[in-house]
């Protein structure tokens, strides 16, 4: 019997955070100010999220995708900050 154990890649510590805007004015506000505020070097994806069975831009969440490939950022104060904005954090 070998002692090789499989080495699972390490390099999957990092995270998705998906913060839930009410509008695009304040997923743009959001989206502007996380570089500053959580030093992130990566820009936000900005999503369109249409509520199910509505076509209409009003009823549209939008959502700011950040990827954290070091999975430094905390959760907790990103849902803290997307609160600033009547949003949250989405659970994954």
């Amino acid at each position: 019997m070998s002692d090789n154990v499989p080495v699972i890649d390490e390099g999957l510590t990092g995270a998705r955070h998906i913060l839930v805007l009410p509008d695009r004015d304040a997923a743009e506000e959001v989206a502007e100010a996380l570089p500053e505020r959580f030093g992130i070097a990566q820009e936000p994806q900005l999503v369109r999220d249409a509520l199910a069975g509505e076509d209409d831009a009003e009823d549209a969440q939008w959502l700011v995708v950040i990827e954290d490939p070091a999975g430094g950022l905390d959760p907790a104060a990103l849902e803290a900050f997307a609160d600033e904005y009547e949003g949250w954090l989405e659970a994954e």
